[in-house]
């Protein structure tokens, strides 16, 4: 047993270490985070290994700095990669619903977007122009011209031939036919015909049967002689518009001489030239054409037909001065693997090529893209097709829901673009271990962790990193400085926070909190550097605006509705300690445990056990105090005994084995009929050979029991009892170490539980002597006293109840005999 000193409750970080006066003296502090090697190596390792599957999962608790490290880190690795291409989406002139994606160097993708705007905007003007020139018109009069004279001359030769034989050929609407004249050469109307002798009609008939085979003849020909000007007049079309477009493609030929460029401006080209007539009219008549629509409010956007021809540009790296880096805070699927677009027409949705819209992988390819785990799972599909694309290399723009559609609908289905990125995940430890031991392709993926620390070494090493990281802090936020005592204050809270006098915390978002208020309470005390006082108040304003629950269960317990005794002596009864956490604020909870003996055979009863209340922790605890008390009790002969033990007045779940310690002093109590002093309180686990283990939340716990003893009173007499193992993890508020320095309170540590009898019963455990008894006037000595009173008691109990069954048992057979 140790009286812990008030130098051992609360580690002081001395100012003299700092060779400055404030933090404004102290140059900006670089480094990722503060004591994080290990993390550090693992990222640099992933970063630098180029293999499939080495993609990253950086955890650590939040506040630790994972996502500035990685930030900073892969800011400046990002200067050493080369940038990567441009990405675009060009018409697909064989298959239209399935777009092309294209790659240029870095830059060029713009170039040859805008010059295939320039090229179209061009021949939107050039090719109306020169097929209303005085030349073209010229040419294709000429071509018509000769199709004419020969169908005139085809028809002339034939209708002088006709007319011989009493035929003549006229034209109507269906085209060419023969009709029989009178001598004077006016036509032969049907009346007149029908007049005619039959011989007569029968010659006619035979002429003209011979006329309509060679009219027959002469239509073949014209018809060949029309295909064949139609031919002519689409082959001049070609020549003459190929003359304006040739050389404009050319020109973008020369300056993207690639293979998959050029077979696109050959296909272009050859479209452009089967579709003449879209760009033989103005802007004019396409206003005019637009008005003749159905539904003229509804027009398409003028030149909608040349879209075809654009280029839509997904990714530009041209103005990236390194290779790129995303940091995706909104990672849904179409955030991530880009969408397809669509706008209403007619009340049809419609789309195209250029309505493709890139995701973060897209933007993020040939360098690094990093994703909040935890908000990645939140999104449907978002995960898996994540790992698909990292598993095939490949990024894919796809209508997720067209599986889950009743009837599927055509859409553009664009090529996918070839992946090389580096996937960083950032999450806590749970969402870590939870995929990796549920998810088997997550295993093959994210080969790589780095585990960011919560707690680092309390050296002096460190320490200065801390007053280097508030240095910075300040210049980056404009806070006020820090001078030596404020900095050593930071520590200590650090300390405090890690739960480790030894230790810092490295969730330096907590601590970037603190510099932010003591700034604010600086400022307005009109101080022009900031000093302890200042931190103080801070911590203190922050604690009070989070205890308001805290306080509702100290006001129950100072006005009795809460029994806690801290005076006085009880038998059976201990005050524990308990901590409830809240989530922004952990408070202790002073308890009433007591237990009950008597006669019985039921053993020890956890009576939270036997209603549901009692976690797997706890019950395992008691078992242990039962197993311990037989051990130590049981040597020679066997414990019959019933008690139970409870928590008074707990109406939730209890968990935890913190109170192990603190059960088995009340049921030694109870069993011994010795009284426990009230104004002392145990917190403590146990194992099964009677050693104190340490417990956590040992600051909240003391400092909640402290707090109601210094309500009700401090007399010298209050103090706690805690395991010897937890001496390192004490680091209590100012109002605790004040009270012990003064004599009014106190802390011991103890290693084996039989260290805390005297304290709270006055009497000591006492040892074992050689004929396995214990002296005399000890608390070993009246447990064992009592428990051999119980057992000779049930004995006795036992034997009476035995000669009573057999004195009925004789009753019975002699009733028998005389019947």
């Amino acid at each position: 047993m140790v009286l812990l000193s008030p130098q051992a409750l609360y580690k002081r970080c001395e100012s003299s270490i700092f060779k400055f006066k404030t933090t404004a003296e102290l140059p900006d502090y670089y480094e990722s985070a503060i004591g994080q090697e290990r993390a550090l190596k693992s990222i640099e390792f992933g970063i630098d290994v180029d293999s499939k599957g080495f993609n990253l999962f950086v955890l650590g608790e939040r506040g630790t700095g994972k996502t500035s490290t990685i930030r900073n880190i892969i800011k400046e690795k990002c200067k050493d990669i080369p940038i990567p291409d441009d990405w675009c989406y060009v018409y697909n002139f064989k298959y239209p619903d399935v777009p092309m994606a294209m790659s240029f160097a870095p830059g060029k993708a713009l170039i040859f977007q805008q010059d295939m705007e320039e090229l179209l905007k061009t021949l939107r003007v050039e090719i109306p122009k020169v097929f209303d020139s005085r030349e073209y018109v010229r040419q294709k009069n000429n071509i018509l011209a000769d199709l004419q004279k020969i169908q005139k001359e085809q028809l002339e030769a034939l209708d002088n031939e006709a007319k011989v034989k009493g035929f003549t050929i006229k034209r109507a609407s269906g085209g060419f036919f023969l009709s029989p004249i009178k001598k004077n050469g006016e036509p032969l109307t049907e009346v007149e015909f029908a007049e005619l002798h039959e011989t007569e009609k029968l010659r006619l008939e035979q002429i003209g049967r011979g006329l309509q085979e060679k009219l027959n003849d002469v239509m073949r020909v014209l018809r060949e002689n029309e295909k064949d000007s139609k031919n002519k007049l689409k082959k001049f079309d070609r020549e003459t518009a190929l003359s304006v477009i040739a050389p404009l493609i050319n020109d973008i030929l020369e300056k993207h001489n690639k293979e998959e460029v050029n077979n696109y401006l050959e296909e272009a080209r050859e479209d452009m030239l089967n579709n003449l007539d879209e760009f033989r009219v103005n802007d004019e008549q396409d206003e005019q054409r637009q008005q003749a629509m159905f539904f003229p409010t509804e027009r398409l956007p003028k030149g909608t037909y040349f879209n075809k021809y654009y280029v839509n540009i997904i990714v530009n790296n041209g103005d990236l001065g390194c290779a790129p880096w995303v940091f995706e805070t909104n990672p849904n699927y179409y955030n991530l693997f880009g969408r397809i677009e669509h706008k209403v027409h007619y009340g049809m949705a419609v789309t195209d090529f250029t309505m493709i819209k890139p995701g973060s992988l897209h933007k993020a390819n040939g360098g690094y893209l990093v994703i909040d785990v935890l908000d990645l799972l939140k999104n449907i599909f978002a995960y898996d097709t994540l790992k698909k694309a990292i598993k095939n290399d490949e990024i894919k723009i796809e209508d997720v829901w067209e599986q889950y559609r009743l009837a599927t609908s055509t859409t553009l289905r664009p090529e996918p673009i070839p992946l090389k990125v580096k996937v960083i995940l950032i999450g806590t430890p749970e969402l870590y271990y939870a995929l990796y031991n549920l998810d088997d392709e997550y295993k093959e993926l994210f080969k790589v962790k780095a585990d960011f620390a919560s707690k680092i070494d309390r050296s002096e090493e460190n320490v200065l990193k801390y007053a280097s990281f508030i240095a910075t802090k300040c210049k980056e936020t404009g806070l006020l400085p820090f001078d030596t005592s404020a900095v050593a204050k930071i520590v200590e809270y650090g300390s405090r926070v890690a739960e480790h006098q030894d230790k810092l915390t490295t969730m330096l978002g907590f601590i970037s909190d603190v510099l932010r208020e003591s700034d604010h309470w600086a400022k307005k005390d009109n101080k022009t550097v900031i000093d302890s006082e200042s931190v103080e108040r801070a911590l203190t304003e922050k604690l009070y605006r989070h205890r308001k629950i805290e306080e509702l269960m100290q006001e129950m317990t100072k006005e009795g509705t809460v029994i806690v005794d801290t005076s006085g002596e009880v038998i059976g009864q201990i005050n524990g300690l308990a901590v409830l956490d809240m989530g922004d604020h952990s408070f202790g909870k002073p308890s009433r445990i007591t237990s009950r003996t008597y006669m019985g055979k039921a053993g020890v009863v956890n009576i939270e056990r036997e209603i549901k209340m009692s976690g797997k922790i706890h019950e395992k605890a008691v078992l242990t105090i039962s197993h311990y008390l037989g051990s130590k009790y049981a040597i020679k002969n066997s414990i019959t005994l019933s008690a139970s033990i409870t928590f008074e007045q707990l109406y939730g779940i209890i968990e935890g084995d913190s109170a192990t310690c603190a059960e088995f002093y009340a049921l030694i109590s109870s069993i011994a009929n010795v009284p426990i002093r009230q104004c002392m309180a145990v917190t403590g686990s146990m194992d099964q050979n009677g050693r104190v283990q340490p417990v956590g939340g040992l600051n909240e716990k003391i400092e909640g029991f402290f707090d109601l003893c210094a309500y009700r009173g401090l007399n010298g007499s209050h103090g706690v009892i805690i395991p010897r193992l937890n001496e390192k993890h004490i680091m209590l508020k100012r109002e605790v170490t004040e009270a012990v320095e003064k004599g009014l309170f106190f802390v011991y540590s103890i290693d084996f539980i039989d260290e805390g009898f005297e304290l709270l019963t006055g009497l000591k455990a006492g040892d074992q002597l050689e004929d396995g008894t214990y002296p005399e006037g000890t608390i070993n000595y009246l447990v064992e006293k009592r428990l051999t009173e119980i057992r000779t008691a049930m004995k006795k109990e036992g034997e009476k109840n035995s000669n009573g069954k057999g004195a009925d048992n004789k009753l019975n057979n002699n009733e028998g005999e005389t019947k």
